[in-house]
């Protein structure tokens, strides 16, 4: 084979290389070392405690390398509820309920079946963005890559044939992302706030839907990011007023002081998709050319 004499090429064996060369050692104690494992193959060193700060940056740039090489520019987050059933699994909700007080709670959450349709409707729309003059895609649909709701965004994307986001987060119980998701987009993660991060980094669009913690968890600190100036104002919609004032009292927290009258136009009530699409829509002007 004749010599790379290219003068930008890297004069050094690529780490992939030297990885395969480190697995031809002989056989012997030292190499048979756990000191003697090259420090980027050695996933007991990478899981000490003191390399928190190599996991921390490392789960910070995967995500960010891949959505680059994948063309992505900006998303359409989606968040929501990994309890609401879609229509076609509501009567089983239903059906399941053995007690009065659980046949209560499964009738509320037969009733929010119709937005697991809206979140579904919302993606497909987003889904039919087209790329910009550089083939770079705006409003990826992306989720937390579990069921319900969120399952809904990825499906959504999937019906119009189009790639979409998950990223899941590593549980003690057992889970796997929801089957919509593109499977080159499905990232997991160990640290709550870098995945929380993904989600704002490239969101030019957040979607909110009835939720538990985890949906209160990211919709506040999105809020929060945007009254204190941490990050320019995104479109922010959430779906089912009567929900959300039920579970929340917003006015309250205005007439107690803690928070502003202004600091309530931070959002939108809608209750359908196209609802929330004018509202990015009016947000952006154009968001066929978003750029």
């Amino acid at each position: 084979m004749a010599e790379d004499k290219q003068p930008h090429r890297s004069r050094f064996h690529k780490a992939k290389d030297d990885a395969h060369f480190a697995k031809q050692a002989v056989s012997t104690p030292q190499t048979q070392s756990p000191a003697y494992r090259l420090a980027f193959q050695d996933t007991e060193f990478l899981l000490r405690e003191d390399l928190r700060p190599v996991r921390f940056q490392l789960e910070l740039l995967k995500p960010e390398l891949m959505l680059d090489e994948a063309k992505i520019e900006s998303m359409l987050v989606i968040y929501g509820s990994a309890r609401i059933p879609s229509p076609e699994t509501a009567q089983a909700v239903l059906d399941a309920a053995r007690t009065p007080e659980e046949s209560r709670i499964a009738e509320r959450l037969a009733a929010k079946a119709k937005y697991y349709e809206e979140a579904r409707k919302l993606a497909r729309i987003a889904s039919q963005v087209p790329p910009d003059k550089n083939g770079c895609r705006n409003f990826v649909v992306c989720s937390g890559g579990g069921p319900s709701i969120m399952e809904a965004a990825n499906r959504g994307a999937d019906d119009e044939g189009k790639e979409s986001v998950g990223l899941n987060i590593v549980l003690p119980h057992e889970q796997a992302p929801n089957r919509y998701v593109t499977p080159d987009l499905s990232f997991q993660f160990h640290y709550f706030a870098l995945r929380k991060m993904h989600f704002l980094l490239r969101a030019r669009a957040v979607c909110v839907f009835p939720g538990g913690f985890g949906t209160f968890d990211e919709t506040f600190e999105l809020l929060t990011l945007i009254q204190t100036g941490k990050i320019k104002p995104i479109p922010i919609v959430l779906f089912s007023e009567e929900f959300w004032t039920r579970v929340v009292n917003f006015g309250a927290l205005v007439e107690e002081g803690v928070i502003s009258a202004r600091d309530l136009s931070l959002f939108h009530f809608v209750e359908t998709a196209e609802e929330a699409w004018k509202i990015i829509q009016d947000f952006y002007g154009n968001v066929q050319d978003p750029n």
